[in-house]
């Protein structure tokens, strides 16, 4: 009995894995080049980038909480209301997820606004993932002018030396086509048709029913003062003790919830961390790049935008550092390489594991390649024209 009892659930785990294709691919990178090229384990920890890692865990709990009181669904049930259509929702959305990244980065801003979105796919009849697709197009855009928006933009402006003022003019032309360009596709990709709300009728909720209070209220509060806490020491540099605090809290007040979060996400990041932390130290990797002219502005672009698509771009721009004095234009290339493939920016696989769809990542592609095909020629000729 006992034996059976242990084999159910390492069925369903076993299962589980075989779907996390991700997982499964930067895992078997990470093994592959471990074997043909054996490094010490202190190049491991530093390619493991645990401040990120636990940084994720604090996140991922904190959420997890709130969606677990009820606060999101109420919010969602709020929006929908309020919001009279579809183009005007998804505006709101992309509009408020490039503005939040701006100050509390791309990924947290992910966080916050993918799972309300998926709430309100609950409440109303929308297209959840083409609106998650659009909010990690939005949040890579608006965390590009900030020097605080996004990991790649911090270490590329603390390099640089220059002002923070001198970093947003730098980034300006960039984030300004970005965004109109996001904006435009947006206006065209959403129809201007009334909200439908799921429960079948246009007819308003009673006011009796309007804004029910959240299932857990004490728990949506605890946890929304954890998330503010985790930003403010994540902005800090103090990964660790924000996730040893959110760990504690909640081992002593609802351990359901460290138990519903995704952790399998965590392992998808740190096999993706391994592995493309590897390839891009791997010899023949290093070898291509010492070939190029890094001094040229056009292969500094070009590099650090095609570079991203293949080992993501903050990566990209601890790589590329080595070669170049010209630090934002370097940034410049890496967020541009956010676009893309869905590995070219982290904020790219939250925002589609948060939602949760099979095939979202071919989604994603079928929206964000494009995106880059156009959007790339405008940044740079933007760039060269402000020059």
């Amino acid at each position: 009995m006992a034996p059976e009892v242990l084999r159910a659930p390492l069925r369903r785990w076993f299962a589980a894995l075989l779907q996390e294709r991700l997982l499964l691919m930067f895992g078997l990178l990470a093994l592959v080049l471990g074997v043909v090229d054996p490094r010490p384990w202190s190049h491991y920890r530093v390619w493991l980038d645990l401040p990120t890692l636990l940084g994720l865990v604090a996140l991922l709990v904190s959420i997890e909480a709130i969606r677990s009181s009820g606060y999101v669904q109420q919010a969602a049930q709020a929006l929908t209301r309020r919001m009279q259509s579809l183009r005007g929702l998804a505006l709101l959305l992309v509009s408020a997820a490039a503005m939040l990244s701006m100050l509390l980065t791309n990924d947290v801003s992910l966080f916050l606004i993918v799972p309300l979105t998926v709430a309100l796919g609950l409440e109303a009849e929308i297209p959840v993932l083409r609106l998650v697709i659009f909010e990690a197009l939005a949040v890579n855009a608006g965390s590009t002018l900030s020097p605080i928006g996004n990991p790649q933009n911090l270490l590329l402006w603390q390099r640089s030396g220059v002002s923070m003022v001198a970093f947003l003019a730098a980034m300006a032309p960039a984030f300004l086509v970005m965004t109109a360009l996001l904006l435009a596709l947006t206006w065209l990709a959403f129809p201007a048709r009334a909200l439908r709300r799921d429960e079948g009728g246009a007819t308003p909720a009673p006011e009796s029913a309007r804004d029910p209070a959240p299932k857990r209220p004490w728990l949506g509060t605890l946890a929304g003062l954890l998330l503010a806490a985790t930003v403010v020491l994540l902005q800090q540099g103090r990964a660790a003790l924000a996730c040893g605090v959110v760990l504690a809290v909640f081992m002593l007040a609802d351990r359901n919830v460290l138990k519903r979060v995704d952790w399998l996400l965590l392992a998808t990041f740190v096999a993706m961390f391994l592995g493309l932390g590897h390839l891009a130290q791997w010899p023949p990797v290093q070898a291509l790049l010492q070939a190029l002219d890094w001094k040229q502005a056009w292969v500094m672009f070009l590099g650090g935008t095609l570079l991203s698509q293949f080992i993501s771009n903050v990566p990209t721009a601890v790589l590329l550092s080595h070669y170049t004095t010209d630090y934002t234009a370097l940034a410049v290339a890496v967020n541009v390489g956010g676009f893309g493939l869905g590995i070219g920016s982290l904020a790219n696989l939250i925002a589609l594991r948060l939602e949760g769809s099979r095939g979202a990542l071919a989604a994603f592609h079928r929206t964000s390649v494009p995106f880059l095909l156009v959007c790339a020629p405008l940044v740079w000729l933007a760039q060269h024209a402000m020059a």
